[in-house]
């Protein structure tokens, strides 16, 4: 399957399934679709700002310093500012381009650069060369902080692969709180996914472990572990990620495969602080942003993708089950740069 192109299942914009219409062309326009919405927030408003700078009739020396302040307004970050900025600059002076018109390609072309980080895990094979069949069952940690929108998230990618009739085992490892366990077995239900719980105030690393042996016992093809939201600034906190990788590595050495951190798009630079920690403690492969619609901050995903070198893998736009799409660098840009 190419890189992005599917539907979840739920409703569309005119009440029918979105299988029903499933066609690779409709199910590309969906995902563009989703990610304009994404994005129009932060165009209409901050990022409309860059855009009006270079509706100039030339190119000065002041362009440069007020592109730079349109960008950190944007939420893009002031190192992360500075080095686009002065790599558009190197690129027109390379290119020999004369006009604002120009320098807007530029600045697209760059943010593509920046947003493009290479990914080798096997959510997407299609982009690791072709790579083997991915692990049975491929083990999934989701991380993050409270209030990210994490147990929507694991949801919405429970949906992604039985889109693909691939089998789920989900773990309800957020024992911290009754209720996220009663979420994840609502979503288990909808998505035809047994749920593997303990009581309340059980170890997470023991539900980890016991549900990594249930989805080898059933065949599953995927295990979602849900974690407990935890502020990255808590270490005992992190420990507790840190053991729950090593309880699963004695059942399978490679385990977990992929680690998915939920990130608030809302929250801005503050994501970019979240993600070194986890990155640094858990060894995070992919992020997820949520809340996209919701914000003009959507600048963040540039310094997300150079300072942490880890791939955006999937975007959320809001609530329904289909505001939910793979992130392209170049569908993302081009909806940014758009008139």
């Amino acid at each position: 399957m190419p890189r992005g192109v599917y539907a979840l299942r739920g409703a569309c914009y005119d009440g029918r399934d979105c299988l029903s219409r499933g066609s690779a062309l409709f199910k590309l326009f969906r995902r563009s679709e989703k990610t304009e919405q994404g994005v129009k927030k932060t165009r209409e408003t901050l990022f409309g700002q860059v855009l009006g700078l270079l509706k100039r009739s030339s190119i000065d020396e002041a362009l440069w310093g007020e592109l730079e302040e349109a960008l950190i307004a944007a939420d893009v970050g002031a190192a992360t500012a500075a080095r686009l900025v002065e790599s558009v600059r190197e690129r027109v002076r390379r290119e020999g381009i004369r006009d604002p018109e120009g320098v807007r390609g530029a600045l697209q072309a760059e943010v593509v650069a920046a947003l493009t980080v290479p990914y080798k895990g096997p959510l997407r094979p299609a982009e690791s060369g072709g790579q083997a069949a991915p692990p049975k069952p491929l083990v999934i940690l989701v991380v993050g902080v409270n209030g990210t929108g994490k147990t929507t998230s694991i949801a919405k990618l429970s949906r992604y692969f039985r889109d693909q009739d691939k089998s789920l085992v989900l773990a309800a490892a957020d024992t911290f709180r009754a209720a996220a366990i009663d979420q994840i077995k609502v979503w288990g239900e909808r998505v035809g996914a047994p749920v593997i719980a303990h009581q309340p105030g059980a170890d997470p690393s023991a539900v980890a472990f016991d549900a990594l042996q249930a989805a080898r016992n059933r065949n599953a093809d995927v295990l979602i572990i849900d974690t407990a939201g935890r502020l990255h600034t808590k270490s005992n906190l992190m420990d507790e990620l840190k053991k729950v990788r090593r309880v699963l590595a004695r059942l399978e050495p490679t385990a977990p495969h992929e680690v998915l951190l939920v990130l608030d798009a809302t929250t801005g630079q503050n994501a970019v602080a979240q993600g070194r920690v986890f990155a640094e403690a858990v060894g995070v492969t992919g992020l997820v942003l949520t809340k996209l619609d919701g914000t003009a901050k959507g600048g963040v995903v540039i310094p997300l993708c150079q300072e942490l070198k880890v791939p955006i893998l999937f975007i959320g736009t809001g609530e329904q089950a289909d505001d939910f799409a793979p992130f392209q660098p170049e569908e993302f840009a081009a909806a940014l740069f758009a008139p």
